[in-house]
């Protein structure tokens, strides 16, 4: 077990001060824009701030709550309707683009609420739509405009189209609204959002995934970036180091938009595999195509054999490997990562081989995992070298049972957000007043799921 360096003792302490008869508690001005510059309100999520704020006894940790749950809906989503039918464009915050990854993740956590909150439901049906939109211009783009109005990215050496921010090719920038789709049907029981361009684009997904196989010829895809930044291209004329065709899916970036080192990212397969499964279950209780969903199964039957044999490095998985001996061991924040497997559903939290993989993530072992005078945690090579991220922390604490490391990573979460209410990019490991990205939505929206996930889970630790 890892245990953060931010004493538990304090943390347990501010919170027993606050619970306490006639106890003094500093007062915290919200983070959250003024009532009138909200671009969407949600009765649903306002009255779940309130009940849950409620049962948080410390006040600084409820009022992160508050400010970073509904950070999401606040400032980033710009809902609208088109023919009748919902359209939600969600940027990711200070960069005014959409990432399919980014958007997926922001409104995950309003899933549980949209039952209830009519409002709410259509503007998550609306990024559904605006998403499917998204896979048929480009497959292959990580990230969209609002309209085609161009990108500061033109020039990268790629079939680049107006409506495309940037086009690293993800495989999870698929897997995402895969999720979404499903956990919004699971959760709402509409399945209006499975119509003819949203199988279209599930065909997309589908085709995409095959031609990354390169199990015949290197595909259609290629990427090069002028750039002193060498994670921004990829070697080889744009189309990355060389693997052993052998089931596994190309990955050309991270999903931290760094270039692989090898191509076959691992939590990306794991998570290709999980979406087919999702991909198979629609088309046979919704679509009724049950051809398209043996064929999906069939594809993560195979993604599972290979994951198998070319993806784990003794006791635990590599994060990227090329099928011919290279192995990359490490982890990253972003997700999917080794340790969000649990947490995304492609795992079982008990899996031993899982277990193990996540006790070498938060170790030493791990090139990643940084020891600081402010904190210890999870971070990765693309905001810098000893710069921890809060969504590693994040997922450290939703992907644990035991309640010391997850009131040790709350409180290293409260004592780092720098005063400002809100999560980061990422941290200096000696000074959390050192972070990048101070408008970062799936941070603060992903905080708020762990405060909720623990109301569920752990309410004696809130």
């Amino acid at each position: 077990m890892v245990i953060v360096m931010i004493s538990r003792r304090t943390f347990l302490a501010s919170a027993a001060v606050a619970a306490s008869a006639g106890a003094q508690t500093p007062s915290f001005p919200s983070a959250r824009p003024d009532p009138a510059k909200r671009a969407f309100h949600s009765g649903a999520v306002e009255d779940t701030i309130a009940a849950v704020k409620r049962s948080i006894a410390d006040p600084e940790l409820a009022w992160m709550f508050e400010n970073c749950f509904p950070n999401t809906l606040d400032t980033t989503v710009r809902y609208r309707e088109i023919n009748g039918q919902p359209d939600t464009f969600v940027i990711t915050g200070d960069i005014d683009a959409m990432w399919l990854r980014d958007s997926s993740a922001q409104v995950w956590p309003y899933l549980r609420l949209a039952k209830n909150d009519a409002a709410l439901k259509r503007l998550l049906a609306g990024v559904i739509r605006r998403q499917t939109k998204c896979i048929l211009i480009d497959p292959y783009a990580n990230a969209f405009n609002e309209g085609p109005t161009g990108s500061p990215w033109a020039k990268d050496l790629t079939a680049m189209k107006p409506e495309l921010h940037e086009r690293k090719w993800e495989i999870d920038s698929l897997c995402f609204p895969v999720r979404l789709a499903h956990g919004y049907w699971k959760a709402t029981g509409d399945a209006s959002c499975f119509d003819q361009p949203w199988r279209q684009s599930a065909a997309s997904i589908v085709r995409t995934f095959r031609e990354q196989q390169r199990m015949k010829n290197r595909g259609p895809y290629r990427f090069q970036r002028s750039s002193p930044v060498a994670s921004d291209s990829m070697p080889n004329g744009g189309y990355g180091n060389p693997g052993r065709p052998c089931g596994l899916i190309h990955s050309g970036f991270r999903p931290s938009d760094d270039a692989c080192i090898f191509p076959f990212l691992v939590p990306s397969n794991l998570f290709a595999q999980h979406a087919l499964g999702h991909l198979a279950e629609i088309h046979e209780s919704v679509v009724g195509d049950q051809g398209f969903a043996r064929e999906c199964r069939a594809f993560a039957a195979e993604l599972k054999e290979a994951i198998a044999k070319h993806c784990t490095a003794g006791p635990i998985y590599a994060y990227e490997v090329d099928a011919y001996g290279g192995q990359l061991l490490m982890d990253d924040a972003n997700v999917p990562s080794l340790m969000s497997l649990s947490y995304l559903g492609c795992c079982a939290p008990d899996d031993p081989l899982y277990r193990a993989t996540r006790r070498f993530v938060l170790s030493d072992d791990n090139m990643y995992y940084y020891r600081g005078r402010a904190a210890s945690g999870l971070g990765g090579p693309h905001s810098g070298l000893d710069m921890i991220w809060p969504l590693g922390l994040i997922l450290q604490a939703i992907t644990s049972d035991d309640e010391r490391e997850i009131r040790d990573c709350l409180a290293t979460l409260k004592a780092t957000h720098a005063g400002t209410g809100l999560m980061h990019e990422s941290f200096h490991k000696d000074d959390p007043k050192r972070f990048t990205r101070k408008w970062f939505a799936w941070a603060n929206t992903m905080f708020g799921e762990l405060i909720l996930d623990l109301h569920d889970r752990h309410p004696a630790i809130l």
